[in-house]
């Protein structure tokens, strides 16, 4: 990592247990042990992604450990008054908290002192958290015959993770995510989805660490793993405190879904709304008639908050549904949201043997033309709607046959 960005980083870092974030940060040594043993002329035995940590690379691996972790101890430490720092008070604390065990022999090949995580000492590690210390853990593990491991920096930090049901699992590298085929940035994945990305990558290789790290610990309770590029500035921040983040999410829960509504969405729904009322653009809803139609409606979630929705209200005396209150928020209009929520509205009608659907529109007449509706007749309503008709909106009446 560049220097500047390790200080800025530490920054950030400092920030955040300010704002009482306990934060357990797993750092690796990967590319520092490499240009020593470069500078060295040591070529390591390699097999399955992972260098054979015999004598003289581990005595290289240890060194360079207690160095970065030195280094980021003092920074961490920094506190003169022309200083980011200066003022805020920061306890680091490092130890024999990941348990190891040795790869052993594979293929034939003894990996002699690389090792993996054996368990994590996840008591002790909350009891320091609790102290409002921040935890700093080498990619180094302990064994009951006090030997030490070289260990995944990834790996140790997932497991991590999981034994202390983190919130966040956050892995920063040279990548600012995943990517498709078109070199469009995948802002949200299912490990399921993820996975076969994980297969094309390379063993061994950051990407395919990282991923699998984070696959692993979505699927073992970490609600949300995030791969960024420690060469954005405000990549963690960002992650933190935007909405939409930056980089990609790996998340076994979606982390935007379509569902229908309930009582506990009538303020994020009153909240969408509110400002398309004063637009002139929807009728305006009282609570009370939100909570009488609740069941009515559909929302869309984007983590916790309502950003769309739509209702469905059915007439009894005819097979005739009414397409009412289609929203998006303003900042969520490019992904097609307002299609996905009439698709599901024309399902649920079909479901419930509804064959024509309608909507009364002032301003997005044209929106309902391009997805299959047609101009109709206010005498095409049903009697209970035409009743309530406002002349004065003077609204157009716009239906579909399913």
């Amino acid at each position: 990592m560049a220097a500047g960005r390790g200080e800025s980083l530490i920054q950030d870092l400092a920030l955040l247990h300010t704002l009482g974030v306990k934060l357990v940060v797993a750092f690796g040594i990967r590319h520092q042990v490499h240009s020593v043993l470069e500078a060295e002329g040591i070529s390591p035995v390699r097999h399955q992604g992972r260098w054979v940590a015999d004598e003289t690379i581990m005595a290289r691996v240890e060194r360079v450990a207690a160095e970065q972790r030195l280094w980021l101890e003092a920074r961490l430490s920094l506190g003169l008054p022309n200083t980011p720092l200066h003022g805020i008070e920061l306890t680091t604390v490092s130890g024999n908290l990941v348990m190891a065990k040795p790869l052993g022999v594979r293929d034939g090949v003894d990996f002699q002192r690389s090792g993996e995580v054996r368990r994590v000492r996840s008591g002790a590690v909350r009891a320091l958290l609790e102290q409002h210390s921040l935890v700093l853990l080498p990619p180094l593990g302990f064994s009951s015959t006090g030997e030490v491991f070289d260990l995944d920096a990834a790996e140790v930090a997932q497991q991590v993770a999981v034994e202390l049901k983190a919130d966040k699992l956050i892995l920063l590298g040279e990548s600012d995510g995943l990517r498709d085929d078109g070199g469009r940035l995948l802002r949200q994945l299912s490990p399921a989805e993820a996975r076969p990305l994980l297969d094309d990558a390379s063993l061994g290789e950051e990407r395919a660490r990282h991923l699998g790290a984070a696959c692993e610990a979505a699927s073992h309770g970490v609600a949300r793993t995030h791969l960024l590029s420690w060469r954005d500035a405000d990549a963690l921040l960002g992650e933190l405190f935007t909405r939409d983040g930056v980089g990609t999410m790996i998340t076994q829960h979606r982390y935007e879904q379509l569902r229908a509504a309930g009582v506990e969405d009538i303020g994020g729904l009153l909240e969408l709304l509110d400002p398309l009322e004063k637009r002139g653009m929807l009728v305006p809803r009282s609570r009370e008639r939100l909570e009488h139609e609740i069941d009515d409606y559909l929302v869309i979630e984007r983590d916790g908050m309502v950003i769309g929705c739509a209702a469905l209200h059915r007439f009894d005396d005819a097979n005739v549904g009414e397409l009412a209150c289609v929203a998006v928020h303003p900042d969520y209009r490019s992904g097609a949201r307002g299609e996905r929520l009439l698709a599901e509205i024309e399902r649920q009608a079909r479901r419930q043997g509804i064959d024509r659907l309608f909507a009364l529109t002032t301003h997005t007449a044209h929106w309902f033309l391009e997805h299959g509706f047609v101009p109709s007749a206010l005498d095409e309503l049903p009697p209970l709607r035409r009743d309530a008709y406002n002349h004065a909106r003077k609204s157009k009446v716009m239906s579909k046959a399913l």
